[in-house]
């Protein structure tokens, strides 16, 4: 299929955290037409998921599907099994912790791809990031050149039609504070956007998980003033 405008289209992978809604932002800044795909895989933190419908809706996205895929039957991650959550880990540690969740971006790009070729996309949108990523190795430039080059013998467009799929990592190489000075000189408004892993009862961020306080030191590094609340203690 071609996309529905004359403008060239782009697949973007949503969650509703701070590094996706900026890769949107950045994929519309390049004038593209953005198909959104957004993934409720059982994850503790479905809070995510009003996120980004926040975020597709405030960027005007030209699509956004949310594709229901239960990873809990699966388990082996404190996002979709009964694990704890890590609190209060050291940030800069190299080993790959419990927040791991097994083959999660495979299968979330797996469903991207599709979706690119439905709506004749060649660029596939990702928030992977090598310098905050808590050492997931899903989130590696290696794994996204690999899995460029399955794109393209993985889909009729590419064997067939001569599509050349592109998997775009923009924040790959910057950190949290440069992920969002980006985000803002774009306009984002991060008050959309959703990044604990394990929210309380009261729907505030827990603070104290990876997640919260890459976000919080991210912030501080930058100078700005961060609008989403998160629980203290």
């Amino acid at each position: 299929m071609q996309p529905m405008t004359d403008r060239p289209a782009a697949a973007v992978l949503l969650s509703g955290g701070l590094d996706s809604t900026t890769v949107l932002a950045i994929a519309r800044s390049e004038g593209l037409e953005c198909h959104c795909l957004t993934v409720d895989y059982g994850q503790r933190h479905r809070i995510e998921l009003d996120a980004a419908r926040r975020v597709a809706a405030a960027f005007g996205a030209a699509s956004h599907r949310i594709v229901a895929l239960d990873l809990r039957a699966i388990g082996g991650s404190a996002l979709t099994a009964d694990i704890a959550v890590p609190k209060e880990r050291e940030l800069d540690r190299r080993e790959v912790p419990v927040t791991y969740v097994p083959a999660r971006n495979t299968v979330l790009l797996a469903l991207l791809l599709g979706l690119a070729e439905v709506v004749g996309a060649e660029e596939l949108f990702i928030g992977a990031n090598a310098v905050d990523y808590s050492g997931y190795p899903d989130c590696r430039p290696a794994f996204l050149a690999a899995f460029e080059r399955l794109a393209a013998v993985a889909t009729v467009a590419g064997t067939e039609h001569g599509a050349r799929y592109r998997v775009r990592a923009p924040l790959l190489e910057l950190g949290k504070a440069d992920i969002i000075r980006r985000g803002l000189a774009l306009g984002v408004d991060y008050g959309l956007t959703w990044s604990c892993y394990d929210p309380g009862p009261d729907g505030l961020a827990c603070g104290r998980c990876d997640s919260c306080r890459l976000r919080r030191r991210g912030f501080a590094e930058a100078g700005a003033r961060d609008p989403l609340p998160q629980a203290r203690g």
